[in-house]
């Protein structure tokens, strides 16, 4: 294959070289921004809606079941929960209580005035980076909030408001 200082290589050398040489870049390159040894990653659990369509006045559950790895949200966790309507506009955003790994029941009310049609439904842990698609738990610092959320899909789980006369 090749000539170093005179010598050549041969073929199972060559082979060996040339799979190093290609290895230890993608390797360094998949482990660089993460610790091998650090444990998986641990996104925020599904949560789901309930009932699936209401009209305003009617009570809709958003929960969650605690993640089955070491979410460690800790003691005084909560999760925000918004609610935007057809149109887009946001008719609640409310903080409830979640456990220290990420489970949650957040009970409301359907608002009057929300507008009929597909709305969403949005649960997040609260003061938390999420952006950060490793999972790893980015404790937004105390104080006015300086983190705007750019680039991360957001999970928007569907709920149909009914309109009057449903």
């Amino acid at each position: 294959m090749g000539n170093i200082r005179g010598r050549s290589l041969t073929g199972a050398w060559a082979r060996v070289l040339a799979v190093t040489l290609c290895a230890v870049p993608v390797l360094v390159g998949v482990t660089s921004c993460r610790s091998i040894f650090a444990p998986p990653p641990c996104m925020p659990p599904e949560f789901s809606v309930s009932p699936a369509a209401a009209k305003p006045g009617d009570q809709i559950t958003v929960s969650a079941p605690d993640t089955t790895c070491d979410a460690r949200y800790g003691t005084d966790a909560q999760v925000q929960v918004t609610v935007k309507d057809a149109t887009g506009t946001v008719v609640l955003e409310e903080l409830a209580p979640m456990s220290d790994d990420g489970g949650f029941t957040f009970v409301f009310t359907v608002p009057a005035g929300v507008a009929p049609g597909k709305a969403g439904v949005t649960a997040y842990p609260y003061n938390l980076d999420w952006c950060d698609d490793t999972g790893v738990n980015n404790r937004a610092a105390q104080g006015p909030p300086e983190l705007v959320r750019v680039s991360c899909a957001e999970r928007l789980v569907p709920l149909v408001i009914l309109g009057p006369g449903a």
